[in-house]
């Protein structure tokens, strides 16, 4: 389960959207409300946070691709034919929209049934994925608690169409933080999910433990960052320090 200490550095964050915690099921999940209305996969995690409360979702309450990406319901053949991306203008041919479908990562038909959304300060469960929405400079801490103890490289793996695949499906097969950016993406672009310009962050359950470590134990400010003078003279001494390593070093201010 998450602990308190994680939900805290969360909300210290200082997010403009809480963080929610997402539980794929097989069976239906127990004490959780179904939601009550129909919506598209990229919008429920803005509508747990809008609400405030846990809900989970079938695949009758999905409007759009997510129920597909998660292997909830058979692929649409007129989706995967490229037609609906061409007539919406997002591709030159359908075959450059059909193609994206051989791409694009989707989890095991049948194995999830249930998706459940909660905002972080309610989840009482262990999260298959937690996902941010930030802006840039919440974003900077987050992705550097990424790489901070692993030293992961960052990596955003996007389409124009169905991101969905890359935020949910992506991130809990292959392990890896996955992010985006609001305005850039067709889907939730076009039904207004977010003001444009802020980060989507992924985190799949197998980095989610080393991210809230590296949270709680690195510097949310760099050091060079700083403009105490204290900071000041102790990052002056560790440069200067450089030069008993290698002498021929040259210091710039």
């Amino acid at each position: 389960m998450l602990s308190q200490r994680a939900k805290d550095l969360f909300a210290q964050l200082g997010l403009p959207y809480e963080a929610v915690a997402i539980k794929l099921c097989y069976g239906r999940p127990e004490g959780v409300a179904r939601i009550d209305k129909q919506l598209s996969f990229c919008q429920f995690v803005h509508e747990a946070q809008d609400a405030g409360k846990q809900f989970y979702i079938t695949a009758d309450d999905d409007n759009c691709a997510g129920k597909m990406v998660l292997g909830m319901v058979e692929e649409s053949g007129l989706g995967a034919s490229g037609q609906a991306g061409y007539d919406f203008g997002i591709f030159k041919t359908p075959a450059a929209n059909s193609r994206l479908y051989e791409m694009m990562p989707r989890l095991t038909k049948g194995a999830h049934n249930y998706v459940v959304f909660s905002p972080i300060s309610l989840c009482d469960f262990d999260p298959d994925i937690v996902i941010a929405v930030a802006d840039t400079n919440n974003a900077e801490i987050l992705m550097r608690a990424t790489s901070y103890i692993s030293g992961d490289i960052w990596e955003s793996k996007l389409s124009y169409s169905v991101s969905c695949a890359w935020m949910y499906a992506y991130p809990y097969a292959s392990g890896k933080v996955n992010y985006c950016i609001t305005g850039m993406h067709h889907g939730m672009k076009r039904r207004g999910t977010y003001p444009s310009g802020l980060h989507i962050i992924a985190i799949p359950y197998q980095k989610l433990d080393e991210v809230i470590q590296a949270l709680d134990e690195m510097d949310w400010i760099p050091i060079a960052f700083r403009e105490d003078e204290q900071s000041k003279q102790e990052l002056a001494r560790r440069m200067a320090s450089w030069q008993e390593i290698d002498p021929t070093l040259s210091l710039k201010e």
